[in-house]
């Protein structure tokens, strides 16, 4: 578990932000890759809008919550003010390449069955299917809309009782049944390793998980777009990119956080 710290002061926030760039670049260096090749998802539950907002002007794309509402109250807002500053952009003038890209938000946590056209909808990717139950109700979302639903799948690789995913024994059966579900496209797998303060204690988890991410692009029925791999927040990010991560999760080490407050899915 991360030390909780202060809500990050406007004028940190770009610094913390750099730092956890050049962290994640480090860290690939380390495990033979480039930093470009690991998508850093900024996870805003403590974030302010304005901060939100800072990231997209310094280029940011990717963003993701774990809790449904404050999903669905915040992607409206945010998309609404890129929008308009992308008009605003093309009304003054301004270089097309510097006017700010539309986001790609994150669904990080769980999901309710009711609420997931809403989440499909908000969502460009969503982390967290652990259940055929949650798969045949975005399926439905997608042969709706006509379009697939790209998800990741939520392994337990830690074995913990608490902790939510599909069970390691039984993960090349859900592959099998999420991929004959045509309106859903599944683009990975996604862990959560246990809480520690000690970022080494995840390894096991995340190299169980690489392990059964290659196996499964080995045996299983997935083809070429079977190449995300989420793992990793805040107090663990780089063990996660050593073990093979090109998705990480990371809130806390940039927006800070709230003294009192814990979230075992953004550490």
């Amino acid at each position: 578990m991360a030390i909780a710290q202060k809500a990050t002061p406007d004028g940190d926030l770009l610094h913390r932000y750099g730092l956890v760039l050049d962290r994640i670049e480090r860290a690939a260096a380390k495990a033979g890759r480039k930093g470009q090749q690991v998508v850093l998802v900024a996870v805003t539950k403590f974030a302010e809008p304005e901060h939100i907002i800072q990231l997209v002007q310094a280029g940011h794309r990717d963003f993701g919550e774990n809790k449904v509402q404050q999903l669905l109250q915040r992607a409206p807002m945010i998309d609404e003010r890129v929008a308009r500053m992308r008009a605003l952009g093309a009304a003054l003038g301004a270089d097309p390449a510097a006017k700010p890209e539309p986001i790609r938000w994150h669904m990080i946590g769980q999901i309710q069955r009711n609420k997931a056209r809403q989440v499909a909808d908000a969502c460009r990717l969503i982390h967290s299917v652990d259940s055929l139950k949650v798969a045949e109700e975005l399926q439905e979302v997608g042969l709706k809309r006509d379009r697939p639903v790209e998800v990741l799948l939520q392994v337990n690789c830690s074995g913990e009782a608490a902790k939510a995913g599909c069970p390691t024994p039984a993960l090349l059966h859900m592959v099998e049944q999420i991929h004959s579900m045509i309106y859903l496209k599944l683009r990975g797998l996604m862990t959560i390793a246990p809480d520690s303060e000690h970022p080494e204690d995840s390894r096991p988890t995340f190299a169980r998980c690489r392990e059964l991410f290659e196996e499964i692009r080995t045996v299983g029925p997935v083809g070429r777009e079977f190449n995300i791999l989420s793992m990793g927040m805040s107090n663990d990010y780089e063990v996660a990119i050593e073990e093979g991560a090109n998705i990480v999760r990371v809130g806390s080490s940039i927006f800070g956080q709230p003294a009192n407050a814990t979230d075992e899915l953004d550490q």
